[in-house]
């Protein structure tokens, strides 16, 4: 029986309409009294794990799943050892770093050496700083790291941004983008070397779909500008 891990949150709606797509129904998960962690899609048996996005790449890794969808930023976060198959092309936001508006720093190369900088994604952080050859102090946090150069903590963070208005809401601005994310279709590398439970045949179907809904989205900008 194949196993799909499927992150909660703002991937969760766009990931069940994808599978969709290819004939797996788990739009149950999306109802708004839903309790359910687990649940198989009725025709084929297959079976959705409803997980923290932390928590996708974990699952596969460890081969309780044999796919999931999680952001790239999580991904690359955990360095976990799994195959990435697919850039599915929705959910995107960039990994930033953000100072006060009024900061006289405005690019991470204007933070003095051992510059204190709070954020969730110590690991992406850390090699962003290292590749730069400037020392920080990482502060890590796990709720609103905009509050750290707000209070003093830290003079800058480094966070994922999607439109920008709660940096702006909270007075800071973007100096560096580190990477830009998006979801990603994941696998266990020996589910996929070895096909099992048609991993493969799952992956080629949702790359068939991923290629007509690009082209579709192109197309509907041409004919918004032609308009």
């Amino acid at each position: 029986m194949l196993v799909i891990a499927l992150a909660k949150g703002s991937l969760l709606a766009e990931s069940i309409d994808r599978l969709y797509q290819v004939g797996l129904d788990f739009r149950p998960l999306l109802a708004a009294d839903n309790r359910l962690l687990q649940m198989r899609d009725p025709q084929t048996g297959v079976q959705a794990l409803l997980v923290r996005n932390q928590d996708v790449p974990v699952y596969v890794a460890r081969g309780q799943a044999h796919v999931g969808i999680v952001g790239y930023d999580v991904l690359r976060e955990s360095g976990a050892d799994v195959a990435q198959l697919l850039d599915l092309g929705f959910g995107h936001c960039r990994m930033s770093v953000a100072v006060r508006q009024d900061s006289p720093y405005r690019c991470a190369l204007d933070l003095p050496p051992y510059a204190r900088v709070a954020t969730k994604f110590t690991r992406c952080a850390r090699e962003f700083f290292t590749a730069l050859d400037l020392p920080v102090e990482l502060v890590p946090l796990a709720g609103s790291v905009e509050l750290g150069p707000l209070t003093g903590m830290a003079e800058a963070i480094v966070d994922l941004v999607a439109t920008g208005r709660t940096l702006r809401d909270n007075g800071l601005v973007e100096c560096d983008v580190l990477f830009h994310s998006t979801a990603r279709w994941i696998a266990h590398p020996l589910s996929y070397r070895l096909n099992h439970q048609g991993v493969q045949e799952l992956t080629a179907q949702l790359e068939r779909v991923q290629v007509h809904t690009a082209d579709k989205t192109h197309l509907e900008g041409v004919q918004q500008r032609q308009q």
